[in-house]
């Protein structure tokens, strides 16, 4: 009783977590649409800082970090900000709308690769198929006019994939400190650094803003993004990831752009495509078939 029960937080954590980042994406663009996507980040990230680090600050003493792991802690930081989230930025800015959702798909194989050769886990054939099942689900979501073909596009497609590669590096090299740190001082500290090496290039930005084309939605944006995002879902996302396999977890990513593409189609007032639908169900058989095996031995050792 005590794994199933274990096993259902981490599975509603896991849905929490994919939840609040598939609402990343139509609530950004609520901000975007006035703030400038440099200055946005600099907000964003320098307010996620802040909070994680006074959150570490008030907790209790835990044990110090060795100075050897301070170093990766600082590669994490540059692996999530300027790697993943400015390149991601940028990327978009030069490329067709549905490329970077396509692209930000193929997280799970990337991370399911990246934990059979640094994490040493092992090939279990159906989270492969899972991972496969929902990336052509991601596939048909998007088939309904949103990719673009053109060689004026490859360049940005080229630095989505450095962000996406990045994140699927943060989430395979940080495994082992947040199991040896725990969740929330490793994503503390590296978003910290990773901040702190975005700074002046964000101050840049953030002082030649406008802000006079800002309203108060645009920065209620700015905030769901800052505390939703890089605090609530980033550390549950680095706690799943120390109690379960990265290649298991993984696949749970392809959910973010059904949940985006879903909210999108509610905010606007719109039916829902035939694509969104059959892709939605197709996305969500990728995660059963992921979960049957873990399910069974729960139910063994119950």
């Amino acid at each position: 009783m005590n794994s199933s029960r274990s096993g259902g937080i981490i599975f509603t954590a896991l849905i929490i977590q994919q939840i609040l980042g598939g609402l990343t994406f139509p609530i950004a663009k609520l901000g975007l649409e006035v703030i400038d996507p440099f200055t946005f980040a600099f907000y964003r990230f320098g307010i996620s800082s802040l909070i994680l680090l006074l959150i570490v600050f008030l907790r209790k003493k835990q044990i110090p970090i060795e100075k050897k792991d301070f170093i990766k802690i600082a590669g994490l930081g540059l692996l999530i900000i300027p790697f993943n989230q400015v390149a991601y930025l940028y990327g978009q800015k030069l490329t067709a709308a549905g490329h970077g959702a396509l692209l930000f798909a193929t997280v799970p194989l990337w991370i399911f690769i990246g934990a059979l050769i640094h994490l040493r886990e092992k090939f279990v054939l159906k989270r492969a198929i899972g991972i496969i099942v929902g990336f052509c689900g991601i596939i048909i979501i998007l088939l309904s006019g949103k990719i673009v073909v053109g060689r004026e596009y490859l360049l940005g497609d080229i630095i989505i994939i450095i962000a996406v590669i990045a994140w699927a590096s943060y989430t395979i090299f940080g495994k082992p400190l947040v199991q040896k740190y725990g969740a929330i001082r490793i994503t503390a500290y590296a978003l910290s650094f990773g901040s702190a090496v975005y700074f002046p290039f964000g101050l840049y930005y953030a002082i030649n803003y406008d802000y006079s084309q800002s309203n108060l939605g645009a920065w209620l944006s700015v905030l769901y993004v800052a505390i939703g995002v890089s605090v609530l879902a980033y550390v549950l996302w680095y706690w799943v990831l120390k109690q379960r396999e990265a290649s298991k977890i993984a696949v749970y990513h392809n959910l973010q752009p059904f949940i985006a593409i879903s909210v999108a189609y509610s905010m606007l007032g719109e039916t829902p495509e035939w694509s969104l639908i059959i892709g939605g169900i197709i996305v969500i058989a990728g995660v059963l078939i992921t979960e049957t095996k873990s399910k069974k031995k729960i139910a063994s050792n119950a």
